[in-house]
């Protein structure tokens, strides 16, 4: 079993920059993509950013692209969402997320809040 865990979400104000974290437990995480979803109350999760097992391939969606960067410290197990440009609509809880392919998401975090205000 894999556990992650979320921290570094906040208030930020538009244009502002936040970086998430995640810390990986358990089964060895060395071998899995990793990534970050979000969702707003009544909305589906949506698929921000992820990166596979070795770091070397990143994929963001079009909304995020350009502003959001993430990456990845195997020794360490954990990963990171450098957030930068943030607008009032990222504003979101954001999860991190664990999973054989980038299609297969098999572990989820808690979740961490992230409000930006206009």
């Amino acid at each position: 079993q894999v556990q992650l865990v979320e921290s570094g979400g906040g208030l930020v104000q538009a244009g502002g920059s936040l970086r998430l974290s995640c810390a990986a437990s358990g089964r060895t995480v060395i071998v899995y993509a990793m990534g970050w979803f979000r969702q707003v109350p009544g909305k589906e999760r949506e698929f921000v950013a992820g990166i596979s097992s070795s770091g070397d391939a990143a994929s963001y969606s079009d909304s995020v692209k350009s502003r959001f960067a993430m990456s990845r410290e195997n020794a360490k197990n954990t990963v990171t969402l450098q957030m930068n440009s943030l607008k009032p609509e990222d504003t979101a809880v954001y999860y991190c997320v664990a999973g054989a392919t980038f299609d297969n998401w098999m572990h989820w975090g808690q979740g961490t809040q992230v409000t930006v205000s206009s």
